[in-house]
């Protein structure tokens, strides 16, 4: 059994014990100890996490031997045997990936790729954590502050008329018309977890005044489900 010296260090999340279920799956029930390639990689994918970055520089975070362990952990949750002291976390992400290689590898590449560019995003008191965990978050929150996507939208809702918001109607009437549209922003009507990296378009997005777009992004997060514009609209203001 894998021994993991890791005590201190902080619970695993979703978004990693995502990373170990796709690892998981790839093994058909044959786990790989602490020595084995793809462990190690995903120990070094893990332990380049930027959410416990002063954990990550102890040597027995998410080292090869924990990750080998979490193999085990999320073996035992799948066949009710052997490990006792499975997680919280462990059993809630079989329960919805489990039986689901192809989401799970889907939402594994989206995490991975979130790590490249996670650095780089500012932070924010109010962020939160859509269904696909924290890093996804990071990546959706990029795309939809993206200026071209924006000023595009913008453009082509003023085509068609005055800007308003698709929830709450609200067109700003009383703001300087040369400040209108700083009320408006981007939302995502399709997960990533749907549309993974393909380049977003116009017709994917809503437009949004910048409360109510807080407003849905808190509501999905605390409901851990997408919803629709139509669906939103029942839950603020009926």
């Amino acid at each position: 059994m894998a021994v993991t010296k890791g005590h201190g260090n902080p619970n695993w999340t979703r978004d990693e014990v995502i990373l170990a279920l796709d690892l998981y799956h790839s093994c058909n029930g044959q786990i790989p100890g602490a020595n084995d390639d793809r462990v190690c990689e995903l120990s070094a994918i893990l332990r380049a996490f930027p959410h416990h970055s002063d954990a990550a520089r102890k040597e027995s975070f998410r080292n090869p031997a924990g990750v080998a362990f979490k193999l085990q952990n999320l073996h035992s949750v799948a066949t009710g045997t052997g490990l006792k002291n499975t997680s919280k976390i462990d059993h809630n992400v079989w329960k919805e990936l489990g039986d689901n290689p192809t989401l799970t590898r889907e939402l594994g590449n989206l995490i991975r790729q979130s790590v490249i560019i996670i650095d780089s995003l500012p932070q924010s008191e109010d962020e939160v954590e859509f269904a696909e965990g924290k890093s996804a978050t990071k990546v959706h929150i990029r795309r939809e502050r993206s200026r071209t996507l924006r000023a595009n939208l913008i453009s082509r809702r003023l085509e068609k008329g005055e800007l308003c918001c698709d929830l709450c109607d609200f067109n700003g009437s009383n703001v300087n018309p040369k400040l209108r549209d700083s009320i408006f922003e981007c939302h995502h009507l399709i997960p990533l977890s749907i549309v993974g990296e393909t380049k977003t378009r116009i017709q994917d997005v809503a437009l949004l005044c910048a409360n109510c777009h807080r407003l849905l992004h808190r509501i999905i997060a605390i409901r851990k489900q997408w919803l629709s514009i139509e669906e939103a609209k029942g839950f603020l203001f009926n």
